[in-house]
């Protein structure tokens, strides 16, 4: 059994290059990876001499690298390859019009061209845009309000219209805020913590009331695997630990972790423009196929505070780099 993941040099793609080969002893991947600033080589170096992992540099919208990467044939190709930090999608909306949604118009071709039994496209609650109340189900309507949920719902649309007009056997996970090991330190929880391990204030937006529902990386990389193996095409399974916090909230448990002051840590700033107020998806469907999230968030928080401590020469190294 042999599948395709792209985008696996990143955060939760190498949590799930590394959950697939410790879960699965049939399974061979292969992770085309374009090596982006935060496509990290360092994330699997534990894998790297598996024989049944292979990486292969590439960028999901060349479509002959593509072809080159299931030119053997693939039981399954899983997306992670894409654009993912907001602030940066407004500052630049093209990188991710062309990752997300021409990338993915690559794979789906690919899918196409070689009958590749599965495609996991792997996607954001925040494609549901702004949830002043309630729950976001999988059948709700896409209000998009960034460049980047914009792109990622584009995706996810193009992915399973690829199904309806073609048979492409689609499943989409729409997953929450994602916290632990390896994450890109651009991202609020892990830049909050190395800015607090070197005694320097955290940037909170506006009042720091927008309210996330955070799983740690190992519960959703279980959560995209078990739709691989479990789902049902063509279906969306939203992917959720049912944990919110506001962002205050969030930020108070990072400081006291890592032995710090609110009343000197903490920095507000300007609110970035259209930030969404709050995320809420229903993961009932998700549960109803078997699956649980295993880690509580307060102990999955303090592990992760101290990874990062035992780790500094990963982050500094990507802190320094410019981008």
């Amino acid at each position: 059994m042999r599948w395709l993941v792209t985008g696996g040099l990143g955060f939760i793609g190498s949590h799930f290059v590394r959950l697939a080969l410790r879960q699965i002893p049939q399974v061979e991947i292969v992770n085309l990876d374009a090596v982006t600033y935060a496509g990290n080589p360092a994330n699997l170096r534990d894998v790297e001499s598996d024989p049944r992992y292979r990486f292969v540099r590439g960028d999901v919208c060349d479509p002959a690298a593509v072809r080159a990467a299931v030119e053997r044939p693939v039981d399954a190709v899983v997306n992670f390859a894409a654009e993912t930090h907001v602030d940066r999608s407004i500052a630049d909306p093209s990188a991710f019009l062309r990752t997300d949604t021409l990338g993915v118009h690559v794979l789906l071709e690919a899918v196409r061209e070689r009958a590749i039994p599965r495609y996991l496209q792997v996607s954001t609650d925040e494609v549901y845009g702004n949830v002043e109340r309630g729950e976001s189900f999988e059948d709700d309507p896409l209000r998009p309000r960034s460049p980047y949920a914009a792109s990622k719902a584009a995706g996810d649309l193009l992915a399973l219209a690829y199904h309806a007009t073609y048979g492409i056997p689609v499943l989409v996970t729409r997953g929450s805020n994602t916290y632990g090991p390896y994450q890109y330190p651009e991202k609020i929880v892990p830049l909050f913590i190395t800015n607090l391990l070197d005694d320097r204030p955290v940037p909170v937006y506006g009042d720091g009331l927008q309210i996330r529902d955070w799983i740690h990386a190992e519960d959703h990389a279980r959560a995209i695997l078990h739709v691989l193996e479990r789902g049902t095409p063509p279906n969306v399974y939203n992917v959720s630990a049912g944990t919110p916090r506001t962002n205050l909230e969030l930020t108070r448990g990072l400081i006291e972790r890592c032995g710090r002051s609110v009343e000197t840590h903490v920095r507000h700033v300007t609110d970035r423009p259209g930030h969404d107020r709050r995320y809420a998806v229903n993961a009932g469907k998700l549960r109803a196929l078997g699956w649980r999230p295993e880690i509580p968030f307060d102990e999955g928080l303090a592990a992760t505070v101290q990874w990062y401590r035992e780790n500094e020469g990963w982050w500094r190294a990507l802190k320094g780099r410019p981008v």
